[in-house]
């Protein structure tokens, strides 16, 4: 298996490669340089790994909710490269590949991903850890105040990754206490300081099984989450 992630939903700009059994992986924070670095990343791991394109499997994107630019371009950058090569496509949600982080670096069961969605709101979701080591989610993806969430869906010990915690912890924080409150099961929420922004190692991880299920997708047919579906503009004076 032979698969290329890549992944500008953020502010970082995230590439991995895995093949035959190796992991090739770049990160970097980079706020609206992602066209610019993109391109020059993804070839730096195919040369790294001694491939071309024609020779993967497929192509991995993230496919939000984020920046509505980064999502965009993250994926017509995999499309782009996906005709191109004529290989399929599968995409990966960022707060699911959070989830997934957490797992693999906290060893996490339960994890509630946060992003920072701007206009005072977070792209948030929970996951829970299924038999296959994978993070399943619990809850629909969602962009909120979040004084507005939907009660939360997780009991007891929580790993809270992602800029939404880091913008808002004491809000997420009451809202999930404030939900498990009278719950023998509530234990407490623990920060994540090293997972702000989802990492296209993660989203190899989560597109394993769909690749072997034949689940990926041609190009044409990728598709962007982006969960927020109405922006409100506020208008200059005398526009």
């Amino acid at each position: 298996m032979k698969l290329l992630a890549l992944d500008t939903s953020t502010e970082a700009c995230s590439v991995a490669l895995t093949a035959d059994g190796n992991i090739w992986t770049l990160d970097e924070v980079c706020p609206q340089q992602h066209s610019k670095r993109i391109l020059p990343m993804v070839q730096q791991l195919l040369s790294d790994a001694g491939l071309t394109l024609q020779q993967l499997d497929g192509l991995v994107f993230g496919k939000g909710p984020g920046s509505f630019t980064g999502v965009r371009i993250g994926v017509g950058v995999c499309q782009g490269l996906a005709f191109g090569a004529e290989i399929p496509v599968f995409g990966v949600s960022t707060l699911a590949a959070m989830a997934q982080a957490a797992h693999r670096l906290h060893q996490a069961h339960q994890v509630v991903a946060a992003i920072d969605a701007r206009m005072n709101e977070v792209y948030l979701a929970s996951f829970q850890l299924d038999e296959q080591g994978i993070m399943q989610a619990l809850s629909t993806e969602i962009a909120a105040k979040p004084s507005a969430l939907p009660g939360p869906v997780l009991k007891g010990h929580i790993c809270a990754v992602g800029t939404g915690w880091q913008t808002y912890s004491l809000q997420l924080e009451d809202w999930h206490k404030t939900g498990n409150s009278g719950s023998e099961d509530f234990a407490h929420v623990q920060h994540s300081p090293v997972i702000l922004y989802p990492s296209a190692q993660d989203m190899l991880s989560l597109a394993a099984i769909p690749f072997r299920q034949g689940q990926f997708i041609a190009a044409e047919l990728a598709e962007p989450t982006y969960v927020r579906d109405e922006v409100t503009w506020q208008k200059l004076p005398g526009r």
